[in-house]
């Protein structure tokens, strides 16, 4: 999978950040920067997996901005095996908590879990384009605007789990922090101070 420049990863993390935010000029802004210094599958693949976090009418009118603003024409449809891939990509993600994550959403509602596994990894996370890491740290910056610890909480440890440094995960912070509230950007950095607690020192 492609990996991006250091600098057109920033990019990135703060596409991922502000389609969270909800700021149409800020968004316009970065899809310019973005243009010019992010390979356009890796643009069209953050805008793509932020349906899974913000609905489908976010993901929907972003890409059609970015139409309008990069010029490009969109790909030709590609079918995958998404359950396998979501399996295996699901699996690198969440590493030992990979079954007991399976399990607890199962509890839920089984179609959940299936859509979890085949739609959330296999169709959209794990698709070509963008690395897995790159991936969990966008989401990691889009969460923390979002305010949602749990979630927030599970994707640092993911980032962690596919290889990402604790520096990659606190840049990807430090975007979100930028368009969060200040009570949730309070809670994000609790969260991550509880994931990089030693095991038995959380909480």
């Amino acid at each position: 999978m492609t990996t991006p420049a250091p600098d057109s990863l920033e990019v990135l993390l703060r596409l991922s950040a502000v389609l969270a935010s909800r700021n149409d000029e800020e968004l316009d802004s970065t899809m310019h920067v973005a243009a010019e210094r992010c390979g356009t599958h890796a643009v069209e693949e953050v805008i793509l997996q932020s349906y899974l976090f913000l609905g489908y009418p976010i993901a929907l009118n972003a890409m059609a901005r970015w139409r309008a603003i990069s010029g490009v024409r969109p790909p030709e449809d590609a079918a995958a095996e998404w359950l396998e891939r979501g399996q295996e990509v699901c699996g690198s993600v969440y590493g030992g908590q990979y079954r007991r994550l399976r399990a607890n959403v199962r509890r839920l509602h089984p179609d959940m879990e299936r859509w979890m596994v085949e739609e959330g990894y296999g169709k959209v996370l794990g698709r070509p384009g963008l690395s897995v890491q790159d991936r969990e740290l966008c989401i990691v910056a889009q969460l923390v605007v979002l305010d949602v610890p749990r979630q927030l909480h599970s994707h640092l440890r993911g980032a962690l789990n596919v290889g990402a440094a604790d520096s990659a995960v606190d840049a990807a912070l430090r975007v979100g922090l930028e368009f969060a509230q200040p009570e949730a950007g309070q809670r994000a950095s609790e969260t991550w101070q509880s994931v990089r607690a030693p095991a038995g020192q959380e909480g």
